[in-house]
């Protein structure tokens, strides 16, 4: 789930490029967990900074158009570049397996019951 360009242009500036974990919640939804990256990915030439999030979790259909909210909890590694594609799935998949490890923690788990990811009574989002 990538953001837009608006919404990484309104991230502050201050925060290093690189991998992150937290939760993530489409619409009103469930809470999952999440992998971020943040920056110009670098083994795809990218020329603008994108922040894509990786929802650990298997959708039934596509979300396009919904409200994607998330919480930054931890910090994995540095962007860096990659000398194949297997060598890029394989520090995904480690990192996946990284944030699973850090959101276990009790200290992390107490967050996806947080309030910030229930929208407002009423919020009607993509008709839902």
């Amino acid at each position: 789930a990538n953001f837009s360009e608006q919404v990484v242009e309104s991230f502050p500036s201050d925060i290093s490029t690189g991998i992150y974990y937290g939760w993530a919640c489409v619409g009103n939804g469930d809470v999952h967990k999440m992998v971020l990256s943040i920056g110009w990915n670098p083994f795809y030439k990218n020329i603008k900074k994108s922040v894509e999030t990786h929802i650990i979790h298997t959708f039934k259909e596509d979300f396009y158009g919904e409200i994607l909210s998330i919480v930054i909890i931890g910090y994995i590694r540095p962007e860096k570049n990659f000398d194949s594609l297997e060598a890029l799935i394989s520090a995904i998949q480690e990192d996946i397996e990284e944030a699973k490890r850090q959101l276990d923690l009790p200290e992390h788990l107490k967050l996806k019951d947080d309030n910030f990811f229930h929208l407002p009574e009423g919020k009607i989002v993509n008709n839902h």
